[in-house]
């Protein structure tokens, strides 16, 4: 099949608009394989096109305008909004040669919650369900973290962390007392008059915060005037983060194009078409390994019901039988775990009938038996709440997603079959190239870029990253916190590991008295009382 014709790109340039965007260069198969974004774009996809470009251009530069086939561009109303589409679109298309926004790093949201006693504006990359209000996302996120400060301060809002503060929580705020917060904690605000001055915060945010900003301007003349030149600047970036941070944005779907939001049930059904099975996916679990360091080596296990995340059924693990970085091995130590704990739960409730393997595989046994407890507890549970049922039993998945190549599939299909399950559908999703590898294929299926069933494999897979990512750092926290204790005099390694089993955290150290941390095998109660002074006065590192 002989190759398309190459377009005259000279001459689809010069119906290139002077305006920002974002554009999209593409290989001669049409795939993706950069993505930028542009104050005038005409000027700078002529950039690319130009002679001397190539000639002095570095290597990896080089390479890409030598792989430049086609492009395709989307305009905006302004660089906040090329921003927030050229991230969108990278996160998409995971274009070879970007290297920013490939990670799963949202931009910011601001988030309150009407229904808390006293709410308060908090940071968030994630929008849910939970009835909070969202507002964003903002592309800049210094000049969002110094609005929202200033905000508060303006409208005398709190931003303490306690969901309800009280008069204890107010013997530690001196917010009050240099006029920054309304004190809600002890009553010198009733709450109507305080959700009245929330309300009037989220007006501001959504723009309408004119006659706000012209009251600044007119004091950062008159400090100006009064030769007050430091007090002038500050109010001069004051305005300036404003500015930034309420600047209208659109928010971008699917592609950037509006009506391409996700179909969830379309997807799996693409999905089902493409990997030639003969039910859709509808219950599908996704491994991802993080080992960032050697100390601690986890992994996650997110779950997805119809095309959607399953939160409820997420696991997270610590590797336990792999020493140094393998992930191969990691993969395989995660997948056991897994599935083996499923086949004894099953085999615990439905007695010898799984380990029967005279007549049928575990994984036939496995699939009579979730029908037969399906229809069981539809039948027990009340009509209107069926739809609302929480499973008492965990099911197999209609299909295992692993986050790599060969190398990792390979270790998760040998542990499926030396737990019987041969016949258990599995996929390994390359990153690099967006490669699907299925066993048996020595070559990978490659599904286009814009395909439903591949967008579906990517968000699945960028949840686990996403969550195995999440509990990695969480255990590095803790080490961090932990670690303090190496510092603390009388405290040996020994002992060390005894007040972390018997409390679980420093944090919780913080929380009791010497004679509770006395108590623990080999403290005595000076030394405790020690400990007790030693973490009042060094805080976390």
């Amino acid at each position: 099949m002989p190759s398309p014709a190459k377009p005259d790109l000279q001459a689809k340039l010069r119906d290139v608009p002077h305006q920002p965007g974002v554009y999209l260069h593409k290989d001669r198969f049409g795939k993706v394989i950069y993505v930028g974004k542009a104050r005038d774009l005409r000027k700078r996809l002529a950039s690319y096109f130009t002679p001397s470009r190539q000639r002095v251009a570095e290597h990896k530069t080089r390479a890409l305008i030598e792989s430049i086939w086609d492009f395709e561009i989307h305009t905006v109303r302004n660089e906040p909004e090329s921003l927030l589409l050229e991230g969108k679109l990278i996160k998409e298309y995971r274009p070879k040669y970007n290297v920013s926004f490939r990670d799963d790093k949202r931009f910011l949201l601001v988030k309150v919650h009407p229904e808390e006693p006293w709410p308060r504006f908090q940071l968030s990359r994630m929008k849910k369900e939970d009835g909070a209000r969202y507002f964003g996302p903002f592309a800049h996120s210094g000049a969002l973290r110094q609005t929202i400060s200033w905000m508060n301060r303006e409208f005398g809002l709190r931003n303490c962390r306690p969901m309800n503060p009280g008069e204890r929580d107010y013997q530690h705020c001196s917010n009050d007392i240099i006029k920054n917060c309304t004190a809600p904690c002890v009553g010198k605000i009733t709450r109507e008059e305080y959700l009245a001055k929330v309300e009037q915060a989220c007006d501001f945010l959504q723009g309408h915060a004119k006659d706000l900003v012209r009251s600044i301007e007119e004091e950062m003349q008159e400090a100006a005037a009064a030769l007050d030149f430091e007090r002038a600047a500050e109010l001069r970036d004051m305005i300036e983060n404003l500015r930034k941070t309420l600047k209208p944005t659109r928010q971008f779907k699917r592609r950037g194009v509006p009506g391409k939001a996700i179909n969830p049930e379309a997807d799996v059904a693409e999905l089902q078409e493409a990997l030639g099975m003969g039910t859709p996916p509808t219950v599908m679990e996704c491994f991802d390994i993080s080992n960032i360091s050697s100390n601690h080596i986890v992994a996650s296990m997110v779950r997805f019901r119809n095309g959607v995340a399953d939160n409820a059924n997420y696991r997270r693990y610590r590797i336990k039988t792999v020493k140094g970085q393998d992930d191969f091995a990691s993969m395989a130590e995660v997948v056991r775990r897994r599935y083996s704990r499923i086949l004894l739960e099953a085999r615990a409730r439905a007695g010898d009938e799984v380990a029967d393997a005279t007549q049928e595989n575990p994984m036939e046994a496995l699939r009579r038996l979730e029908k037969e407890w399906e229809a069981d507890e539809i039948e027990e549970m009340p009509v209107k709440k069926a739809k609302k049922r929480e499973q008492t039993y965990v099911r197999l998945p209609d299909l295992v997603i692993v986050d790599g190549g060969k190398g990792q599939l390979s270790s998760a299909v040998k542990e499926l079959r030396r737990l019987g399950l041969h016949d258990l559908p599995i996929i390994g999703l390359a990153k690099q190239h967006e490669e699907i590898f299925r066993p048996g294929n020595s070559e990978p299926l490659v599904l286009p870029h814009e395909t439903g069933a591949l967008r579906l494999l990517q968000r699945i897979r960028d949840e686990a990253h996403r969550f195995a990512n999440g509990y990695h750092q969480l255990l590095m926290k803790r080490r961090v916190e932990e670690s303090i204790l190496d510092d603390c005099p009388g405290i040996s390694q020994a002992r060390k590991q005894r007040l972390l089993k018997e409390f679980g955290s420093v944090a919780r150290m913080r929380k009791v008295g010497g004679e509770e941390i006395a108590k623990v095998d080999g403290i005595n109660l000076r030394l405790a009382e020690e400990i007790v002074h030693f973490l009042k006065t060094h805080s976390q590192r």
